[in-house]
């Protein structure tokens, strides 16, 4: 369906022809691709005012739900703002580059009856079945060559499902030549740490609360790290361009904040954009558990809105298994030659025979089925736990809990080592949320809170986790 918008004199959504697929649920992702192309193409500029979602639902014939939802979707993704008095326009912010042709792998403590630590998926889950078959499809397919030494880049084969795969269900700008394979994120990020310091660079942004792990690998590689405050709109990002000392990298997880759970607003989106633009800064991009998202359609990757100046970081070891060993970089052409150096020099290349078999396992559309079953199953764990602290700990707040595998419980004030002793006499491993807090942090107070990984125990033990845990809360 073609449906031209009608010109008026306020700016209002004028002249475009939308391209919308009017079936099912495919519906609402066709407007939003199409509003989103329409941005990016530069047919709509930014600060065009977008007509109520009543009025477009009226004008295109379709439910306003629809037309709200994908409002909503791109104002996540950065690409709309939305204010109380000024509606829904387009986001302000610079042009589109045009695009070129520790804790986390954490053992969980012997002695314990119910582990949950946040950073692991429930492992009793793995489509093992799928994983054999697409394995021995694979091997009877792949050339003798493929045994040998190979690109240090990675499998073409994985690269290029990759690819694919990433641009539709994370949006991400992904040619086959610009992934790396690596082994999960903390090598990625050993590659890119000596990238930077050889590059001169001294000093990284990272977020208040994170994981020491990644702080370590930044450490070790000679940088140093500062934290960036948050608050309700996620990662301070614009405290980049006046923060001392200058840095020259970011490291973020902007679609779910680790461990807090918020995505990075849109203006805090588009102003760590500029900033890299400004500085010729690099932002890594840990999109550590971008396919869980459950409340409306999964936030865009933050690459997406400018392929030369972010690194994208993904792995399979929360969609599958952390066992794997299995992580890719989406790399700007600035420096995916130096990190192709360094990897040769430290590891030349990841087993290729799992990557083989991720290649077919995503090419044979057994992949996504796998995501979807998952995404279903850590939902309604989601909500039964949200439904038991309301019965049973109403003193206790759920947040962070519109995607990923882990929610933080916030707790009263002076409660949380507490807590985590009555977990530990319980048997029950929990983790208080300043074991995530960066030492150097000092902007905002200290929060008294659980992060806990819903997503970690195997489905036959959930329900007892759950009464657990809300025993050992206040």
């Amino acid at each position: 369906m073609v449906k031209p918008w009608a010109t008026s004199p306020s700016g209002q959504a004028l002249g475009i022809d939308l391209h919308v697929e009017p079936t099912g649920s495919g519906l609402r992702k066709g407007l939003t691709d199409a509003l989103r192309d329409a941005v990016r193409g530069g047919r709509l500029a930014p600060g065009v005012r977008l007509p109520s979602s009543r009025t477009l639902a009226a004008d295109l014939g379709i439910a306003r739900n629809t037309v709200a939802d994908a409002y909503a979707d791109l104002v996540a993704a950065g690409w709309l703002t939305a204010r109380q008095g000024s509606g829904t326009r387009v986001a302000e912010r610079p042009v589109e580059a045009p695009r070129p042709a520790s804790t986390r792998g954490r053992r969980a403590p012997a002695g314990l009856r119910h582990d949950l630590h946040p950073g692991t998926p429930d492992l009793s889950s793995f489509p093992r079945a799928e994983w054999l078959k697409a394995s021995r499809r694979a091997l009877n397919a792949a050339p003798n060559g493929a045994l040998g030494y190979g690109d240090a880049r990675g499998r073409v084969e994985l690269r290029t499902a990759l690819a694919g795969y990433l641009a539709r269900a994370r949006g991400v700008h992904a040619d086959p030549d610009r992934i790396v394979i690596c082994s999960g994120f903390v090598h990625g990020l050993m590659l890119l740490g000596e990238v930077l310091r050889n590059r001169g660079v001294r000093d990284v942004a990272v977020e208040t609360y994170g994981l020491d792990v990644h702080w370590d690998v930044l450490t070790r590689s000679g940088l140093r790290t500062h934290p960036l405050p948050l608050d309700q709109l996620g990662t301070r990002t614009d405290e980049l361009a006046t923060g001392e000392p200058a840095v020259g990298a970011a490291l973020l997880t902007p679609a779910h904040q680790f461990p807090m759970g918020g995505a990075l607003h849109p203006d805090r989106r588009a102003a760590v954009v500029d900033w890299a633009r400004r500085t010729g800064g690099l932002i890594l991009e840990d999109d550590y558990d971008g396919e869980f998202r459950y409340d409306r359609q999964p936030v865009g990757a933050l690459q997406g809105l400018d392929p030369d100046r972010v690194v994208y970081f993904g792995t399979a070891s929360k969609s599958l298994a952390p066992g794997l060993r299995l992580g890719w970089l989406v790399l700007p052409p600035s420096v995916i030659g130096e990190v192709i150096e360094a990897k040769g020099v430290a590891d030349w290349s990841c087993g290729v025979l799992d990557q083989l078999t991720l290649a077919e396992f995503i090419d044979s559309g057994a992949y996504d089925r796998h995501v979807r079953g998952a995404r279903l199953r850590y939902r309604r764990r989601r909500d039964q736990l949200v439904a038991a602290l309301a019965e049973r700990a109403p003193d206790v707040r759920a947040t962070g809990i519109a995607a990923g595998l882990h929610a933080v419980l916030q707790l009263p004030p002076g409660t949380e080592q507490s807590v985590v002793r009555a977990a530990a006499w319980q048997r029950l491993g929990v983790s208080g949320l300043s074991s995530f807090r960066h030492d150097e942090a000092t902007t905002e107070p200290p929060l008294d809170a659980l992060v806990v990984g819903y997503g970690t125990p195997p489905d036959h033990a959930w329900t007892s986790a759950l009464e657990a845990l809300c025993r050992a809360l206040p």
